[in-house]
């Protein structure tokens, strides 16, 4: 069986790349990947795998002439909340896909949000036609039950990614705390001056390392690098592109203070205390299903008191106060999302090879 991946692959975000990563690790025996990339060139070298560019036509339509199925994920796909241009390309793909016949597969979802009618009529057109529907959070699945989609339900396929070590980690000084923030309108020049003071006040009081991890470094390294001319203590901007590696690069970290939601994720699999910035439901979420502390950065959750604090020092006391007296995930808790991770995997598994039984 040869299986078209489809996903917001090889554009340089490691949280994406994880993804892709951890599909290929799920998926059966017998099935042959070919994955749309960004750069297919770096996917094929990375993976040993056959990679087409994802916006070429001409290449695409060859790569779904030549395949059974269609897998689509993970991650939020499906959501409108920048522009119109993400349910267009991943339902109009998955749509195609299904015209010419394809086993189509939703794997790992966060679907959602869904802000405009048009955007939620195709995304119910094409999950319900799918051989088989995973998403990664209860309010997908929520979303799946009001639209009659049968779904299955499990934890961010990452948490049973694969990690390796990361070479000249273990010869940085310990303690160890990792910082990934990445772009974002709400993330102001402001916020990020004032996060900067408080992280050198903590360093100075904790004797950390800090390790500064851009996930996707177009966008997060100039802020990584700001941050780290100001530090006054040792510290190591780490560029990795390899997501096992990233992964297993929180093996040895204290404690992340992390905006991207695949570094908590990993950070959290990995046994570290996480705090953490949301500025997406998505962050929200795994907040709320780890018991995360953390800030909101919607200007709106001002003056709520998960919202961005005022005043630098309180920043800093309640990043002391996690780390002295915060708790990581127990490795029992840790385990149980791992082997419920590996739902997405039975999935795979069971709809690929199943008979034609859906619309």
């Amino acid at each position: 069986m040869r299986a078209v991946l489809c996903g917001y692959y090889g554009m340089g975000n490691g949280g994406d790349e994880a993804l892709l990563a951890a599909l290929l690790q799920m998926l059966p025996v017998g099935v042959t990947p070919v994955v749309l990339s960004g750069n297919p060139g770096e996917t094929a070298q990375r993976y040993g795998i056959e990679a087409v560019p994802r916006k070429a036509p001409v290449a695409v339509l060859r790569a779904l002439r030549s395949a059974d199925a269609f897998v689509w994920g993970g991650g939020s796909l499906m959501q409108d909340a920048t522009s119109l241009q993400n349910p267009l390309y991943y339902g109009g793909l998955m749509a195609m896909a299904q015209a010419m016949g394809l086993k189509t597969i939703a794997w790992g979802q966060g679907i959602g949000p869904l802000q405009r009618p048009f955007s939620q009529r195709l995304a119910r057109y094409v999950l319900r036609r799918c051989a088989g529907v995973s998403v990664r959070d209860g309010a997908s699945a929520q979303l799946m039950e009001s639209w009659n989609i049968p779904a299955w339900q499990g934890p961010d396929p990452v948490w049973a990614l694969d990690s390796r070590p990361v070479e000249g980690l273990w010869d940085l000084p310990a303690p160890r705390v990792a910082v990934a923030l990445r772009s974002h309108p709400w993330l102001t020049p402001e916020r990020l001056d004032q996060f900067t003071e408080a992280l050198v006040g903590f360093q100075k009081a904790t004797k950390t390392c800090v390790l500064l991890t851009p996930f996707q470094p177009a966008k997060d390294l100039a802020i990584a690098e700001q941050i780290q001319a100001r530090l006054p203590g040792p510290n190591h901007l780490f560029c990795l592109s390899d997501p096992r590696q990233l992964k297993g690069l929180f093996r040895g970290v204290e404690m992340t203070i992390g905006m991207r939601l695949h570094a908590l994720i990993m950070a959290a699999a990995e046994g570290c205390r996480c705090f953490a910035l949301s500025y997406d439901p998505k962050v929200s979420q795994i907040m709320a299903d780890l018991d995360l502390p953390g800030w909101d950065l919607n200007p709106a959750a001002a003056s709520s008191a998960s919202g961005w604090p005022t005043e630098t020092n309180e920043m800093m006391q309640q990043w002391l106060e996690h780390y002295a007296n915060g708790e990581p995930l127990s490795p029992d808790q840790i385990q149980s999302r791992v082997d419920r991770a590996f739902m997405h995997q039975q999935l795979l598994q069971e709809r690929l090879f199943a008979a034609r039984t859906y619309p």
